[in-house]
């Protein structure tokens, strides 16, 4: 009796004590939420390298959105900068792999966002103070990405990015939403 006790104390004293181990999820920082901005305008230009150099970039696209959005576990909403018709929305990685490289049947009018010689890109949280805004799990910015293509010349994006922790404690988009600013003149 003496043994099934000790053994009954044991499992019990183990079991108390889990929740010490379970860790809650780690708080999200603004650090975090720049670093992964970072991470996706250095990924853009890894694929138009690796494209200009005659590289897997196909390869590099597909880890870009496997470690950057969160198809594998969620719902994306990808609204790209460049997208129209029926095709403007990309709820699956084929649909965001085809926007950032083009050559999917299924969407003929992608022309490969990531091949359009940009040799430089950088973002900005400029819509409000810092431009971040964190809420649980959730992180939430707005203002522009910049590229500039092997010309020299710059173009400005708008966009909202929203970043979710996922089960393995990466930070990945949930919603990106990206458009070129409005012309009140129509250039």
């Amino acid at each position: 009796m003496k043994s099934t006790y000790n053994l009954s104390f044991l499992v019990l004293t183990l079991i108390a004590t889990l929740p010490a181990y379970a860790a809650e999820p780690k708080p999200i920082t603004e650090a975090e939420v720049n670093a992964v901005q970072q991470a996706w305008c250095d990924g853009l230009l890894k694929i138009a390298q690796l494209h200009k150099e005659g590289g897997d970039y196909r390869a590099i696209a597909s880890t870009l959105i496997d470690d950057l959005y969160d198809y594998k576990e969620g719902k994306v909403f990808f609204k790209p900068t460049l997208a129209f018709g029926k095709n403007t929305f990309r709820s699956s990685k084929k649909a965001a792999l085809s926007y950032f490289i083009g050559g999917d049947k299924d969407y003929p009018e992608d022309t490969g966002f990531a091949l359009k010689h940009w040799v430089k890109a950088r973002y900005d949280n400029n819509a409000a103070e810092n431009g971040i805004q964190i809420h649980g799990d959730l992180a939430i910015t707005m203002g522009n990405v910049y590229f500039t293509n092997s010309k020299g010349e710059e173009v400005m994006v708008d966009k909202t990015f929203v970043f979710r922790r996922c089960s393995d404690g990466k930070l990945r988009l949930c919603v990106h939403k990206s458009s070129l600013p409005f012309d009140p003149v129509g250039k």
